[in-house]
């Protein structure tokens, strides 16, 4: 029996999640992401009884306004991650951790406005793009103890929900312009790697099956084709965004990143632009190939 008008705790459940996943968002931002059909003083009033449950917590940002950032707190971490959405992710070791929150706030809610930003261009679109498809930092690892940690992992269907489409997938990094252009053009490596990265047996001889499966790139295990690579530039001007692209160009140029970018799309655009055209718009620049703008569901073979 179903009882009308009762919500059985989907919205608060739906809450958590993309806050345990998000890792943070201010109230707006968990609005807009979970409920935007709806007043937010609902949203204010349901991130209130998750607090008062225990799920989440908050910290005020007096320099923003008295902002209100929320995440979730050891105990929502713990329920939610017994759900099947979020079966498999793994919540940072700080999520829950009031000071780590108050020092990542400025990268943490520029992430969570970047997904935001593609989740809102899907519902204009008609595309599906659901809020837990945003997912960040998930690791995937080089072998050596070394991994590459994207800010996000987007997954996005151009279609409608019923009909047919396309899937695409893409990793996402936001850049608030805190480390050296040399720094950040060397993710391009670190990318690179990956999409070259084959694990090795070790210990007793492995069966053929084995053997067949250790030839295969480590990413192979989780996507049909490597995600684009999707560089959102922000915390400087239009001079320093484009000596930030002109640093990955440069980084194109070493023999292991041509080769991935022959295969995989790698564009680069200010948050910005981002924000006020919409992501699908042509606000892209291709790290290789022709210097046209581009949106950044363009062909994978620029």
């Amino acid at each position: 029996m179903v009882l009308a008008g009762v919500d059985a705790g989907g919205g608060d459940r739906l809450a958590l999640a993309v806050l345990v996943q998000y890792r943070m968002a201010t109230t707006e931002q968990v609005h807009l992401v979970c409920s935007p059909g709806v007043r937010i003083e609902q949203t204010r009033r349901r991130l209130v009884k998750l607090r008062g449950e225990g799920l989440v917590d908050r910290v005020t940002l007096p320099q923003a306004g008295r902002t209100r950032v929320w995440f979730p707190t050891q105990y929502g971490v713990q329920v939610a991650s017994q759900w099947p959405e979020l079966r498999g992710r793994r919540a940072s070791r700080t999520v829950s951790d009031r000071t780590a929150v108050r020092l990542r706030v400025g990268h943490g809610l520029t992430v969570t406005e970047t997904g935001l930003a593609f989740l809102q261009d899907a519902r204009t679109r008609g595309d599906v793009c659901r809020p837990l498809d945003w997912i960040p930092e998930v690791h995937h690892p080089l072998g050596g103890g070394e991994a590459v940690i994207p800010d996000a992992l987007l997954f996005y269907r151009r279609g409608r929900e019923g009909g047919e489409g396309v899937m695409l997938r893409a990793f996402v990094e936001v850049d608030r312009a805190t480390m050296g252009p040399e720094r950040l053009a060397a993710k391009l490596g670190a990318y690179a790697r990956l999409h070259s990265y084959t694990p090795q047996p070790i210990g007793r001889r492995p069966s053929p099956a084995a053997v067949q499966e250790l030839g295969r790139e480590e990413w192979r295990r989780s996507y049909p084709l490597f995600p684009r690579v999707l560089f959102v530039l922000d915390g400087t001007g239009p001079h320093g965004v484009a000596t930030r692209i002109d640093a990955l160009r440069a980084a194109a140029t070493q023999p292991a990143v041509a080769a991935f970018l022959r295969d995989v799309p790698v564009l680069a655009a200010p948050l910005a632009d981002v924000l006020h055209h919409g992501p699908s718009d042509a606000v892209w620049h291709p790290i290789h190939g022709s210097g046209q703008r581009v949106g950044w569901m363009h062909d994978r073979h620029p």
